[in-house]
């Protein structure tokens, strides 16, 4: 199982919001890539990189200059999302050096976009991320609730030939409560796909607990508050994820 470290970019900065709300912002860094070596000294193996003002539909230019220096700055493979609204959006990442897509919005409003995005992408240079709230998805920077059903979502992206899907508890995501490991695994059992894990992780109890069901198609967890606070060490929660029978 895979340990992505966050980094969530907002007008340049990385940056942790609560529950998916701009207003309940926190600036953790004014250098988001300075962060992305400290992960990668870490033993980081992806980062998780977001674009929360192209979630948002507030542009982010300066966040693509930021992800520019990630690039630069560590020799690990990058999964980025927010914003990505158009085939054209998600080759321009992979052209600038993104390992990966997490289409969003996209898969709800424009699945056809989903869809050129598997035909002329590498399979594992895409993914769909399902942000959900009391079992609905949120789309548009997690701001509007839709009333499609987060496993009805998973389940149409898996028709689609998606092979992986990102999912969010977004009313978790920033709160240190705990992962949603009930809705995380049927979200895997029900759909078949490989699952990456998000929000709200908070322990490494959540990262062992994630990691006991590999078997049902959990291959990530996506960690950030709780790197940021201290609440994870990176090095541990990697071993854990590995399965080492010596990470505490």
């Amino acid at each position: 199982m895979i340990i992505y470290p966050a980094i969530d970019l907002r007008q340049g900065r990385c940056v942790r919001l609560q529950q998916g709300l701009p207003s309940a912002q926190v600036v953790f860094s004014e250098e988001p890539a300075v962060v992305a070596r400290r992960w990668a000294a870490q033993g980081a193996e992806w980062l998780h990189v977001v674009n929360l003002d192209g979630a948002l539909g507030e542009g982010g230019q300066r966040n693509l200059a930021a992800l520019d220096e990630i690039l630069a700055a560590v020799d690990l493979p990058v999964q980025f999302g927010g914003g990505i609204r158009t085939l054209e959006d998600a080759q321009a990442l992979v052209a600038r050096g993104v390992s990966r897509v997490v289409l969003g919005t996209a898969a709800v409003a424009h699945p056809e976009v989903v869809v050129q995005a598997l035909m002329r992408l590498e399979p594992d240079q895409v993914a769909v991320g399902i942000d959900a709230r009391d079992g609905r998805v949120a789309i548009h920077g997690w701001q509007n609730l839709t009333e499609v059903p987060a496993l009805t979502l998973g389940m149409r992206m898996a028709r689609l030939g998606v092979p992986r899907l990102v999912y969010t508890d977004v009313s978790r995501d920033g709160m240190l409560a705990g992962v949603n490991l009930d809705a995380t695994v049927q979200m895997a059992r029900t759909t078949g796909l490989s699952v990456t894990a998000s929000g709200g992780v908070a322990s490494i109890e959540d990262i062992r607990s994630l990691a006991g069901h590999r078997s049902q198609g959990i291959d990530g967890v996506i960690v950030g508050m709780a790197l940021y606070r201290n609440a994870i060490d990176l090095s541990e929660a990697i071993a854990v994820a590995q399965g080492e029978s010596n990470a505490r």
